[in-house]
């Protein structure tokens, strides 16, 4: 079955939509967590009946192949809506803050309640997952939805459409399609929560409203290759990572950080593992229907400018036919901190390789760059492990994988600093879209307790008021040792492992003498 074709929503009726999916939220029908779970279990079988158009429609727009198409896309958008329904009823429920003796009798509860009316703004790159798995969050908390997709992906964008309206409620989740006035539009409108990865946009006009926000960036993902990692797997992975919807993952390796004198053994590593993934030795990626495209041909001139202007070597790859909006999987050695390729997110299969002299010197590179919403490391070394995870900061850090741990359930996904704020998927999506409201029910003999907060003052209900603090830690007297532990550890249990032989050797003695 063809798929739709992509029709924008006239801006005049933006605001309409917004005050409909308001009504849809007013009417109450969302308090109730049956329909919750009735309209996210229509959204798994949106997905589960039409995952061919799915297929057909992504490798349209991106070109991708029907396993990439499952795995990144279909599957994820599946299981998170499955876990917002299994969870509709227990993440609703009403709780109790840790028990204070003081206002343990105003019995003090945490409501959880939905925000509103949400506008979620969701990127070209995963363009099922990205915008119909936060349907389910945004459901699962009782929130009425506005989704604007992508307009580069338009085969996509136009099934999600023809779709929502035959399986949801249109009063509580409709679509707005279209392009720069059409979001525009949507951003001058006030919403309960917005999400999206149009950055500033986004910031600046959910302040004009403060409007809460949740954005999901990128950056520069970096990977920090030991030379003691498990090379063939470490190749391998990487190469899986950046070859992905051809590189074009928030999450994808950027650059690989990797010891001076192990650069060439690595290099033919990842060479090795582009062969194997791609045997035909005359068209390698170029192969139909093994390889996605990059979304748009001005994308591709600018990832193909960015490889021009670059002062690396090539290793390998490096072709480029921009009417195909092809970018063949490409290796770049000795790049400097200067280089092109080091001056934007990639966002595209090509990898440079830079080559440090020591860890130190890795991680002072990624220290010196915005915080990543991604960091790598390779290697069976626990200390250097330790050593990347608690010198550096990124909205992830991941030993041996990548791409990933987005899927992973009960981790957030989001990013710290300039690649993003807030965090989504799984319980975090329901929080998202989530108001944590504080609830206390105070009974009249409290009075007779906390008499003395009312007028007139005096020095004995002072002290009453002071004895509400409870007790206080002692004084420190000076600041604790900064030093890492290191492996103390060890040299710990080498003592108590010698004063446990020489207890056992003197019972033996003792047994032997009598």
């Amino acid at each position: 079955m063809s798929t739709s074709e992509l029709v924008y929503t006239p801006i005049d009726d933006i605001a309409k939509i917004r005050d409909s999916l308001r009504a849809g939220f007013a009417s109450g029908k969302l308090r109730s967590n049956e329909y919750r779970k009735y309209q996210i279990t229509q959204l798994i079988y949106l997905v589960k009946d039409n995952m061919t158009r799915f297929e057909e429609a992504l490798f349209k727009d991106l070109g991708r192949p029907a396993l990439e198409a499952r795995m990144m896309d279909i599957i994820p958008t599946l299981g998170e809506a499955v876990t917002q329904l299994q969870n509709v009823d227990k993440w609703t429920k009403t709780t109790r803050p840790p028990f204070s003796f003081n206002f343990a009798a105003m019995r003090p509860l945490i409501r959880k309640e939905p925000k509103g009316t949400v506008l979620i703004i969701s990127p070209f790159n995963y363009p099922v997952w990205l915008t119909l798995a936060p349907i389910a969050g945004a459901l699962a908390a009782g929130n009425s939805v506005c989704l604007k997709p992508s307009e580069s992906t338009p085969a996509t964008s136009a099934l999600m459409t023809e779709l929502v309206a035959k399986y949801l409620d249109n009063d509580l989740v409709s679509f707005v399609n279209g392009a720069i006035p059409e979001t525009t539009r949507l951003l001058e409108l006030q919403w309960d929560h917005r999400n999206g990865r149009v950055a500033k946009i986004v910031a600046t006009a959910a302040a004009k409203h403060l409007t809460p926000i949740t954005l999901e960036l990128g950056g520069k993902s970096p990977v920090i290759v030991d030379p003691k990692c498990d090379l063939k797997t470490a190749a391998k992975r990487i190469m899986w990572g950046k070859i992905v919807n051809a590189g074009q993952t928030c999450v994808a390796p950027d650059y690989i950080l990797v010891p001076r004198e192990f650069q060439d053994t690595f290099v033919q590593a990842l060479k090795e593992v582009y062969e194997e993934f791609y045997p035909d030795p005359e068209k390698r990626a170029a192969v139909a229907g093994s390889y996605s495209r990059i979304i748009t041909p001005q994308a591709t001139a600018r990832i193909a400018g960015l490889l021009e202007r670059s002062q690396g070597k090539i290793a390998f790859g490096g072709e480029v036919d921009k009417d195909d909006k092809y970018i063949a999987p490409t290796v770049v050695t000795d790049v400097k901190p200067d280089d092109s390729l080091m001056s934007e997110e990639i966002f595209g299969p090509i990898l440079p390789i830079v080559p440090v002299d020591s860890l130190d010197e890795a991680i002072k590179f990624v220290n010196e760059r915005d915080h990543p919403l991604a960091l790598y490391v390779f290697t069976q070394d626990d200390e250097l492990k330790t050593q990347v995870f608690s010198k550096t900061q990124s909205g992830a850090v991941i030993a041996n994988e990548t791409l990933i741990h987005p899927g992973a359930e009960g981790l957030p996904f989001g990013g710290v600093g300039p690649s993003g704020y807030g965090m989504h998927t799984g319980k975090y999506t329901f929080d998202m879209f989530t108001h944590f409201r504080a609830s206390m029910d105070s009974p009249s003999w409290i009075d007779y307790i906390l008499k003395f907060r009312f007028p007139p003052y005096n020095t004995s209900k002072e002290s009453a008021a002071f004895r509400l603090m409870g007790s206080l830690p002692s004084r420190p007297a000076g600041p604790p040792s900064v030093k890492r532990a290191g492996k103390w550890w060890g040299k710990w249990f080498i003592l108590a492992l010698a004063v446990a032989v020489a207890g056992g050797l003197t019972s033996r003695l003792k047994m032997t003498s009598s």
